[in-house]
């Protein structure tokens, strides 16, 4: 699994900080937390660039704003575009508070997001 551990080190003490209840999954070539049992955040290295990438799930209502901001790209993750989540390269999430504002708007659209459905084992 390719992510940055001192990226999930500090995403780790954010939520740890906020009292968040929290599960960790590696998927997706990286690894994405869980919280409520549904996908709030991940995490993993951009295979052409080599460098760390958050992916937020922030939701359509903060989507536009988002991208406005610098270091903050649409999420093509399977080459096609995912509404509601954007990537936000190393340089958006260098400092802590950089970082702890991408991931409180993770945990504030959380409440709203639809958990993915579960598929029947055979």
């Amino acid at each position: 699994m390719a992510y940055d551990e001192h990226l999930a080190d500090r995403a780790r003490q954010f939520l740890k900080e906020q009292s968040v209840s929290y599960k960790e999954k590696k998927m997706m070539g990286g690894l994405c937390f869980m919280v409520d049992d549904k996908m709030c955040f991940g995490m993993h290295v951009d295979k052409n660039s080599n460098s760390s990438l958050l992916m937020a799930r922030i939701g359509l209502e903060s989507y536009d704003a988002a991208l406005q901001r610098e270091h903050c790209s649409e999420m093509t993750f399977t080459g096609r575009k995912m509404k509601g989540f954007v990537f936000v390269c190393e340089e958006g999430i260098d400092l802590d508070k950089d970082l702890n504002f991408w991931l409180q708007l993770c945990l504030n659209y959380n409440p709203h997001a639809k958990r993915s459905s579960k598929k029947a084992k055979k």
